[in-house]
């Protein structure tokens, strides 16, 4: 048996083992990166420690602090009873409000990680307060960022088309863009409708702040956060000693404190968007000097991090970089290289560039795989535009993974109570899109010939 499948057996066992004795699994992934990473590959420790995700514990780090600190102070109520009003209490509009504006984001050129640190507090703070499903508001978010991702000026757009034109293939900009934001907003669809958005639909909020479906009582969505009544992060909604007009008043008013933390995350958006600072430093930055200038009120939010959440995936991440390290995921692309069937191999790249980046960074996949098809391409019985397309959307839908950047960041932002239930949730989810992506895209995109 060869390193590289021993690799993917340790894999299978890192994930077994996690679910069967309820072990974080990123502690887990680091004994398999000591074992077999040191001891069976001899991977160097230099090596091994550079596929540490660094990026990624600092933006884990910086946002849940400084949401911890938004929540902690009001700063998330506020914004959130200041979106309840703009959709005119429409309970079930606020996750398409998410999902739209994180694709506004990525379209014209956030980079999907950091649209979606931006976005995943706020909705599951949303989520939290009006009693919606959090994998429902989550998994619109990461889908909103991936369907704009891939516009002409998107970050994934720009990567792929860049790499096409590289290596001299036909290509459709405008085409990839359509094709990737109908294929998330069809999949958003969905979403909505197995994790209880339907019943969003009979709910609103009234003047006065208070949560009804209609002329009933509330009731729990399916799926819901199993919380007994309309309950927030930052405090209860309203309580035998809190009218609805009270906790109204107490959510408009900006005190010091909220104006301070508003402009932090304001700083937050303009400066990962606009001048492409990295998110995860400025988000450190920007609660580091609201805990400086209120030290009494912050001392708690460190506590508050989602350090289970940050060793998981540091974990996770850092074995799948052994991985690269040995030559797997080369491994698998030079087999998809001989196999003598078109259609076949074009699924095939699909599925690994699936699998691959529901562990690792699709930017990074788009770039490998893409020239991986080009033997084949040329010889014209696959078309270059579908394949492309196809390949796009595998390796983007995965993100919804709590393995992948996304799908962490969503981990992070849900409530204590419910993380594990949203880690569980996105697990199934995004390790299911490893087959349900590949398969309809490539049927669509590829089989038919007609692109």
């Amino acid at each position: 048996m060869t390193m590289q499948i021993i690799s993917i057996v340790g894999l299978v066992l890192i994930v077994l083992l996690a679910t069967l004795r309820s072990v974080n699994m990123g502690a887990i992934a680091f004994l398999g990166v000591f074992l077999l990473g040191s001891l069976v590959f001899d991977v160097s420790d230099d090596d091994i420690f550079a596929g540490f995700p660094g990026d990624l514990f600092i933006v884990l780090v910086g946002v849940t602090l400084l949401f911890a600190i938004a929540k902690s102070n009001g700063t998330v109520d506020w914004l959130v009873y200041m979106g309840v009003r703009a959709v005119g209490g429409r309970i079930a509009l606020i996750p398409w409000v998410m999902f739209v504006v994180t694709a506004v984001l990525t379209s014209v050129g956030a980079v999907v990680p950091g649209a979606v640190a931006i976005m995943a507090p706020i909705g599951l703070s949303f989520a939290a307060r009006h009693r919606i499903n959090p994998l429902l508001m989550g998994l619109l978010i990461i889908n909103g960022a991936s369907a704009g991702g891939f516009s002409p000026i998107g970050v994934f757009g720009v990567i792929t088309n860049g790499v096409v034109e590289h290596e001299h293939l036909a290509s459709n900009p405008g085409l990839l863009w359509v094709g990737s934001f109908l294929f998330n907003a069809v999949l958003s669809v969905v979403v909505f409708v197995l994790f209880g958005g339907r019943e969003l639909l009979r709910r609103r909020v009234e003047p006065s702040g208070q949560d009804v479906p209609g002329d009933a009582e509330p009731e729990e969505p399916a799926g819901g956060t199993g919380s007994s009544g309309p309950v927030s992060d930052g405090g209860p909604v309203a309580t035998k000693t809190q009218s609805p007009t009270q906790v109204e008043q107490r959510d408009a008013i900006l005190n010091p404190q909220r104006i301070v933390t508003l402009a932090g995350l304001v700083i937050l958006v303009v400066g990962a968007l606009g001048f492409d600072i990295d998110v995860g430093l400025l988000a450190v930055s920007i609660a580091t000097v609201i805990c400086v200038l209120f030290p009494k009120d912050c001392k708690a939010n460190f506590a508050e991090i989602a350090w289970p959440t940050v060793l998981l995936i540091c974990g996770v991440v850092t074995y799948v970089n052994v991985m690269k390290t040995i030559g797997t995921i080369d491994m698998l692309g030079d087999s998809v290289a001989k196999i003598g069937v078109p259609l076949l191999a074009a699924f095939v790249i699909c599925l690994i560039g699936a699998a691959v980046s529901a562990f690792a960074s699709t930017t990074g996949i788009l770039g490998a795989l893409i020239p991986l098809a080009v033997p084949f391409l040329l010889g014209g019985e696959v078309g270059a535009v579908g394949l492309i397309i196809a390949l796009a959307i595998s390796s983007s839908v995965v993100d919804s993974s709590p393995f992948s950047t996304s799908g962490a960041l969503v981990v992070a932002s849900s409530g204590p109570d419910v993380r594990d239930r949203v880690f569980r949730g996105l697990m199934i989810w995004g390790l299911s899109m490893i087959i349900v992506a590949p398969v309809f895209s490539w049927a669509i995109f590829v089989a038919p010939g007609w692109l």
